[in-house]
């Protein structure tokens, strides 16, 4: 054992497992579930298409927009009823993997 490792018990599945622990591992950052109000790009890629407005109501499987990713139009598609809060981008804006796309309220 290195002198950055220690004993410890991790939980996975309800089980529990005496394993060493890494300083690595202890720093790590916590998980944050998604915000399912926030639509993020999955892939880099250029908006062809907005098909909503600010102020519009939505219903979950709404298409929101298409996104031009490696020679393919992905429909994105919208994953709850609401509202458009706010578009964060415009049409032939380029995109990264990550980015905020569309802000449901």
């Amino acid at each position: 054992m290195t002198k950055e490792e220690k004993l410890g018990y991790l939980n996975i599945d309800s089980s529990l497992y005496h394993t060493r622990i890494s300083t690595r591992f202890e720093n790590r950052k916590p998980y944050q579930a998604a915000d399912p109000k926030i639509i993020l790009s999955f892939i880099p890629g250029t908006v062809l298409d907005i098909m909503v407005v600010q102020g519009q109501e939505v219903k979950k499987g709404d298409d929101l927009m298409i996104l031009d990713a490696m020679k393919m139009k992905n429909r994105l598609k919208c994953n709850m009823d609401g509202r458009i809060k706010s578009i964060a981008v415009e049409k032939g804006a380029k995109v990264s993997k990550g980015d905020v796309l569309i802000e449901l309220e």
